[in-house]
């Protein structure tokens, strides 16, 4: 690769969420600032990449279900870097019609995926940060493509986003302007990085890496992830570890990241 593919403002010497990420997935949109920094956690806890390979699966496994059960529109706040099983291409595989927002602050990520959709007006890619629901919402490419001010019920996707956003009041008051915002019968879905693991230590030493180096991360309990989700109706099987989440069960000990999906109820 080389570094034409970066816009302007982009600091490629400063670590990226959306690059790392990208790194771990086996992408190639990163560069040795990302690397090193990835090396650095993994040094502390070896499980991330698995941790974030799993949690693209479930990403993947959620939207399929989403679209099975009839949801044509998406927004996916904190998308990342484009790779493979995105968003569009599953619920437009079940449906052409469906149509996606992807929200992301960080350039590269913006950038990729706009290049990517060009010619699809079925989506677009918002350069904003999901902390200001408002303005999201408000988007006017938002409301022509998610119809919400005609109520249609879509699906509002925060995969592996909330644990970067370290105060816990903020965070729950952010989930909940989205989860009101959403018309009955709207989907709300959640992964986070978990405070499960067995050896608390270890997995302490890589979130203050992790914070140190790249961005503020907390982990949370699944009852607080459960307690994003409060007042909807919780898809089966509930909130559990990603690896359980309407797949076989897997062999040995979940990793530490839990993820639910609920639904508003419709009004009677």
């Amino acid at each position: 690769m080389t570094e034409e593919w970066v816009p302007a403002e982009v600091d490629i010497h400063r670590p990226s969420i959306a690059r790392i990420y990208d790194y771990h997935l086996g992408g190639t949109h990163n560069f040795p600032a990302d690397r090193e920094a990835a090396a650095k956690v993994v040094a502390s806890m070896p499980e991330l990449p698995a941790v974030l390979r799993v949690n693209r699966d479930f990403l993947g496994r959620c939207v399929q279900f989403l679209a099975d059960a009839g949801v044509r529109y998406f927004l996916d706040l904190g998308s990342g870097i484009p790779t493979n099983g995105n968003v569009h291409e599953i619920a437009q595989a079940v449906d052409p019609t469906a149509r996606v927002v992807y929200v992301d602050n960080d350039p590269t990520a913006v950038g990729h995926a706009r290049k990517i959709l060009e010619g699809n007006d079925r989506t677009a890619v918002l350069n904003a940060d999901l902390r200001d629901p408002k303005a999201i919402l408000d988007d006017p490419e938002v409301q022509r493509l998610l119809l919400l001010d005609l109520g249609e019920p879509i699906a509002i996707l925060m995969s592996a986003v909330l644990h970067f956003v370290p105060d816990d009041d903020e965070a729950g008051a952010l989930v909940a302007a989205y989860r009101d915002a959403m018309p009955p019968g709207s989907f709300l879905a959640i992964s986070h990085a978990a405070d499960t693991s067995e050896n608390t230590e270890r997995i302490d030493t890589a979130v203050e890496t992790y914070t140190r180096t790249v961005a503020p991360l907390k982990l949370r309990t699944r009852q607080q992830v459960a307690d994003f989700l409060d007042g909807l109706e919780i898809v089966e099987p509930g909130v559990v570890p990603c690896e359980l989440w309407r797949t076989d069960a897997p062999d040995g000990r979940t990793l530490p990241q839990i993820c639910g999906v609920g639904r508003k109820p419709v009004e009677v």
